[in-house]
């Protein structure tokens, strides 16, 4: 385990409130499950708590399914703060075999805090150095964090193509965007929260970015789904800092939304999958973690989920390789390491959501109740 001087770990407030969530949601938003029942009279059960949708992670598991049909799966799909809040909550009786999550900071946190187990393969030790710490935490995926806008907007202002555009849209156009324009809320969202840590690390601007979100009683929430549904709606116009991976997908089917891989920078998330410490059943939980680590499975995340691959031997659309390839400099994957820990340090988290606050303060957000409903934009024919 790490002791950097400085980094603090996450304070007791913050855990007392994903503790509380845990608690209080009922189960129907806590988690959904999907089962995979094992083929065999003896199954070996593996248990999986994730932040992966289940469109998404449903190929995945049925695929690993085939290929291990004496394992009966239980995925459990929670979100960020509560699935971190469940492993806290369970960490002298783990009952997840498997934990994986796009929050990375953490992510890497359980892992710190001697919550993982490692993994003694080939295949984790021939993993990629930028996408692993140690054999114990493996970023598997690789999905940039992008723009999204309704096709509409063109008729009435140019859509954003980078985030110094974004800002500019804001400080010239508060009206015609006051309500109408979403992102990820950093203190309700673990994800949301990274993204903001990174988007201040790499932006001089960022904070000017936030002091017009704010100005434009620009909505929070806590989901990417969420937000797609509000722009598909038409109650957003545009949103900022959504999961690139799960948009792709959506915007497939909405063709009243674009989206847009920031060209000035776009972050890139991974999801971590660690094994638990203490897992109920670590035999299979290594089998499935050397699973998502393997060509096979790194190729079905490529074609048959917008997840993206890192494998190194896979290419082509979907992979790393190819976003590296078509966006060069401009792609900044938040990195694996120790740095994460900086960003769960009390007082520099306390500081950045302070921040936020006092950009918002006394501007009312979607998420503080019903608003008034200026009419949306007019509906793009489609053909």
């Amino acid at each position: 385990m790490i002791a950097t001087p400085g980094i603090l770990q996450l304070d007791a407030a913050l855990r007392a409130l994903v503790l509380l969530l845990t608690v209080l949601l009922p189960a129907s938003v806590q988690a959904r499950t999907l089962h995979f029942a094992a083929d065999t009279e003896s199954p070996q059960p593996l248990t999986i708590y994730g932040v992966v949708d289940p469109p998404q992670v449903r190929p995945l598991l049925a695929d690993f399914h085939r290929r291990n049909p004496d394992i009966a799966i239980a995925y459990h799909n929670l979100e960020t703060l509560a699935l971190h809040a469940r492993v806290l909550q369970e960490r002298g009786a783990p009952r997840a075999d498997v934990v994986m999550s796009p929050a990375m900071p953490w992510q890497y946190q359980l892992a710190n805090e001697g919550l993982s187990t490692p993994v003694d393969s080939p295949a984790a030790a021939a993993w990629p150095s930028w996408a692993r710490w140690r054999q114990e935490l493996f970023g598997f995926t690789f999905e940039p964090i992008v723009m999204v806008y309704r096709r509409d907007l063109v008729r009435h202002m140019p859509p954003p193509q980078s985030h110094a555009e974004l800002l500019k849209l804001l400080q010239q156009q508060p009206e015609a965007l006051s309500h109408r324009v979403v992102t990820y809320d950093p203190r309700r969202s673990g994800a949301g929260y990274t993204y903001a840590i990174e988007d201040a690390r790499i932006s001089a601007r960022y904070w000017d970015l936030v002091e017009a979100l704010g100005k434009t009683h620009s909505a929070l929430e806590t989901t990417t789904a969420a937000m797609l549904e509000g722009l598909s709606d038409g109650r957003y116009w545009i949103g900022y800092n959504l999961i690139g991976s799960y948009v792709q997908d959506y915007v497939a089917k909405h063709p009243e939304l674009v989206m847009v891989v920031p060209k000035d920078y776009a972050l890139v998330l991974q999801r971590l999958v660690m094994i638990s410490r203490d897992a109920p059943h670590p035999a299979t939980a290594r089998r499935f973690v050397e699973y998502l680590l393997s060509a096979p499975a790194q190729r079905l995340l490529a074609t048959q989920t917008t997840l993206g691959a890192v494998h190194p031997s896979i290419d082509g659309i979907g992979t790393a390789a190819d976003l590296r390839e078509r966006l060069g400099d401009a792609i900044r994957p938040v990195q694996i390491g120790p740095g994460l820990l900086a960003t769960l340090d009390t007082l520099k988290r306390q500081t950045l959501l302070e921040q936020w606050q006092q950009a918002f303060k006394n501007h009312s957000t979607y998420a503080d109740g019903p608003l008034a409903d200026p009419s949306p934009l007019p509906q793009t024919p489609q053909e």
